[in-house]
């Protein structure tokens, strides 16, 4: 997805078919650095200081000086204002910057959404099963280290599946490569605890507070793979993709294998509340 606005700490707005980032830049160099991604709605960015928090812990467990709130939002501004886009995503990055020289970089990025989004959500996404065993230095932390979860996903294609989903060496569901996982039975939303080392999904976060308000159930703990096999139907969600329905599970129905009614619902009250 080409960007559509890039700006950058020290430097402001950058022509987006610039480089940005230099090759001594750790981020590239090592893959040390932090990043955050999420929706705009109607020109704004949605939990945007929630999102800025989690970059700022993200900072922490890396060693990073984490950029601050006073540095991102001019630079979130400049790109939102020179894009021009109502829906769009937006990406914030924090690196240590050039080896030698030390000093933190951070830039903001305002690219379009990935086309098919809601064709996607019509049908829902296949899932493929992949262990995973999560790294407790890190595996809360949404870095710029993003091979293994990109390994996976070229796993789920080869066996047909769009998407990958996690599972501990004990067949414990994690979470999916960019997003977190949900499936129901009856009226109860069953999620992997954050504290099984997940990284705490800011539209998880929203739909925790949104499922209750809709007469749903939660649980939230440590599930074997065949709670979701053996669901009556699933979701992942994130900022970007929102509520996206899980149809199939290693070539198996989910359910009656056709988005379910939570995740239809779940969606129009997140669709909702950041439109507001």
């Amino acid at each position: 997805m080409t960007p559509l606005a890039v700006a950058v700490s020290g430097r402001g707005l950058v022509d987006p078919d610039e480089p940005a980032v230099h090759v001594d830049d750790e981020a590239f160099m090592r893959g040390r650095g932090a990043f955050e991604t999420l929706r705009v709605y109607g020109g704004r960015p949605f939990r945007l200081e929630d999102h800025l928090e989690r970059l700022q812990g993200s900072c922490a467990r890396l060693g990073l000086a984490p950029p601050g709130p006073g540095e991102l939002k001019p630079l979130v501004d400049d790109a939102l204002s020179a894009a021009g886009a109502q829906e769009a995503m937006l990406r914030i990055y924090a690196t240590p910057g050039r080896e030698a020289r030390g000093e933190p970089v951070a830039l903001a990025v305002v690219s379009e959404l990935p086309a098919g989004l809601e064709e996607l959500r019509s049908r829902g996404i296949r899932l493929a099963s992949v262990e995973f065993r999560p790294a407790r230095l890190i595996g809360e932390v949404k870095s710029t280290s993003y091979a293994l979860n990109m390994v996976a996903l070229d796993e789920a294609a080869v066996r047909g599946a769009d998407d990958a989903v996690f599972l501990a060496g004990d067949g414990i569901v994690l979470e999916a490569t960019t997003s977190n996982i949900w499936w129901r039975r009856g009226r109860t939303l069953q999620t992997p605890s954050i504290d099984l080392g997940l990284l705490a999904g800011v539209t998880r976060a929203v739909l925790v507070e949104l499922a209750p308000t809709l007469g749903y159930e939660l649980a939230e703990g440590a599930f074997p793979v065949s709670e979701l096999a053996e669901a009556e139907e699933a979701f992942t969600s994130s900022s970007v993709r929102e509520v996206m329905p899980a149809v199939a599970l290693d070539g198996a129905p989910i359910g009656d294998g056709r988005p379910g009614p939570a995740a239809r619902e779940l969606q129009a009250t997140l669709r909702e509340a950041a439109c507001r």
